[in-house]
C-alpha cells in the first residue's frame, strides 16, 4: 500500500526540483492525464483497503485510462469541441468517489482498533 504512496512523493519531489516544462499547448493534455492516473491510484488504494486488489488490472487500469483521457482531449481539439471535460467530470467524480471511501474505510478501521484497545 506505501509504495504507490512513495511514488506519488518521490515524482512531486522531482518535479519540484527540474527545470523541465511542458509546452502550453499540451497542458491540457497533461493534465487530464495527471487527473487520470490520480483516479487509478486511489482506486488501487481502494481496492487494497477492500482486499481486491490485482496488480494485473491496476496497471492496465492505469494505463488505459490515460491513454482514453488524453485520446479524447486530442479528438475534441481536432473536433473543435470541448471533450477533455467530460473526462475532467468523469474522473473527477471517481476520484472523490474513491477518495471518500478510503476515508470512511480509513475511520471505521481507526474506530475498531480504538475500541479494541478500549476493551
Amino acid at each position: 500500500m506505501w509504495l504507490p504512496i512513495i511514488g506519488l512523493i518521490l515524482g512531486v519531489i522531482l518535479g519540484f526540483f527540474t527545470e523541465f516544462r511542458i509546452p502550453d499547448e499540451y497542458s491540457n493534455y497533461l493534465s487530464i492525464a495527471v487527473l487520470a492516473a490520480l483516479d487509478t491510484l486511489f482506486g488501487g488504494i481502494r481496492a487494497h483497503l477492500q482486499n481486491s486488489f490485482d496488480g494485473n488490472v491496476f496497471l492496465t487500469g492505469f494505463f488505459f485510462n490515460i491513454l482514453l483521457a488524453a485520446g479524447l482531449a486530442f479528438l475534441g481539439v481536432h473536433l473543435g469541441v470541448d471533450l477533455y471535460l467530460a473526462a475532467i467530470f468523469a474522473f473527477g467524480v471517481r476520484l472523490f468517489n474513491n477518495i471518500a471511501v478510503i476515508r470512511r474505510m480509513m475511520l471505521s478501521n481507526w474506530k475498531e482498533r480504538r475500541n479494541e484497545n478500549k476493551a
